[in-house]
């Protein structure tokens, strides 16, 4: 069994597109969720500790208990949790990747976008 993890908005509408996505480019056969409402803002402002630490340590468990291939970050259009532009979640999508990279460097870090027809969009790659 092989596992990449994701950082991802709780959204539904992003579930299947992301999951999809991420056993394909990473050639593995499960993906582990971390969910919150808007996580590339969360990641991003790094300003609620309590809530990064937690994301933190779901990240630590699949990394070490699934030995994840990869670790990726999905934020979207029409994101309740994160309501900005596309071109604010792209940059807090691309500096989430660079936070999460420092912390992980041993694990390759992407960022996605999932655009309004629910297609998935590789932005970042650290």
């Amino acid at each position: 069994m092989s596992f990449c993890t994701v950082i991802s908005c709780m959204d539904g509408r992003i579930q299947l597109p992301v999951i999809t996505y991420l056993k394909a480019r990473f050639q593995v056969d499960y993906v582990d969720n971390v969910t919150e409402p808007g996580p590339d803002g969360i990641l991003a402002r790094g300003d609620d500790h309590v809530l990064l630490a937690s994301i933190l340590r779901r990240v630590q468990i699949s990394l070490e208990k699934h030995q994840s291939q990869g670790l990726a970050v999905a934020g979207h259009a029409d994101c309740a949790g994160h309501p900005v532009s596309r071109e604010d979640h792209l940059r807090d999508i691309r500096s989430a990747c660079r936070w999460l990279k420092a912390r992980f460097p041993h694990v390759p870090v992407i960022g996605l976008w999932v655009n309004e027809r629910w297609e998935v969009e590789e932005v970042a790659q650290e």
